[in-house]
């Protein structure tokens, strides 16, 4: 029995997302977890992310070093922090396996145990089953939701910031490593927004100015009351269209929100933009999802 059902294929194409339990079992959840305790322990914070500067010039400085960090992340796994986890001298004022928001953007190419996740027969069959000829893979994060910081995600498309040529060709798939609970920051959709266009787009500024990248139209505004919650169990998936819109809330629990997360790309007939912030590079092209 495939794991995507055709009724399941057609709630989600009428939805925008799909929630699904048991992608993984709870022992495949753990060994990931385990594995990126294991690079937070020995990851190496770059300075700029650490340092806080007090003059305005300086500040743009900072930032302008964590633009860059983020824009050329697309073939690395790089650290990004959540906001006030360093003091002024840069030391960490919460552990270190609590400070960070997310790692990307490249675990599903680097780290074997998340290749093989993204890369897995149920994974491979979901694509199929949604009718993909030649999915890549585009990026992947995995994101902490920290107890007590973990930050709110405002109401985004993620086509805003992988933009293609046409539309609809791009597939997130969440995969919850613990519960995702109301609590803790599960996400929110609002069923059906994804055959609304997108209204704004990230895009890359011209090679040689600053900031790196920028904003091409405004964020719609859209009613709290549209918002359906989408809690999932551990080892359950969230397939997200590029175009549906959604959110979470931030964590004021005390319980840790841990995802992995990454996206998909019909690659067949499709234009990826040279204007996205990610690109593909030489040592990293955008790797095909269907393994022989």
């Amino acid at each position: 029995m495939d794991f995507l059902t055709d009724q399941d294929a057609k709630k989600y194409q009428e939805d925008g997302y799909m929630i699904l339990d048991g992608l993984l079992s709870p022992a495949e959840c753990d060994e990931l977890r385990q594995r990126m305790g294991e690079i937070v322990d020995r990851m190496d914070v770059p300075e700029h992310c650490r340092i806080q500067f007090s003059t305005n010039h300086d500040e743009q400085l900072k930032t302008q070093g964590n633009a860059d960090y983020f824009i050329t992340s697309g073939d690395k796994i790089r650290f990004f922090f959540e906001k006030g986890v360093f003091d002024d001298k840069g030391d960490f004022t919460v552990p270190k396996e609590h400070s960070l928001n997310k790692i990307g953007h490249a675990l599903h190419a680097y780290e074997p145990l998340y290749k093989t996740a993204t890369h897995s027969p149920k994974i491979q069959g979901i694509a199929k089953k949604l009718g993909l000829k030649s999915p890549v893979i585009l990026q992947s994060m995995y994101i902490f939701k920290q107890p007590g910081i973990g930050g709110e995600v405002t109401p985004h498309q993620d086509a805003t910031f992988l933009h293609t040529e046409p539309l609809g060709r791009v597939m997130g798939v969440w995969i919850a490593l613990e519960d995702a609970t109301l609590d803790n920051g599960c996400l929110w959709f609002i069923p059906g927004s994804h055959n609304n266009g997108i209204t704004r787009r990230m895009v890359r500024t011209p090679e040689g100015t600053y900031p790196l990248t920028d904003f091409v139209g405004r964020e719609a505004t859209y009613d709290d009351k549209l918002f359906i919650p989408a809690p999932v169990k551990k080892g359950g998936v969230v397939l997200i269209d590029g175009e549906v819109v959604h959110k979470s809330e931030q964590n004021t629990s005390e319980k840790s929100r841990h995802v992995y997360t990454f996206h998909i790309m019909e690659s067949q007939k499709t234009k990826w933009s040279p204007e996205n912030w990610l690109q593909p590079t030489e040592e990293l092209p955008f790797p095909a999802l269907y393994t022989k």
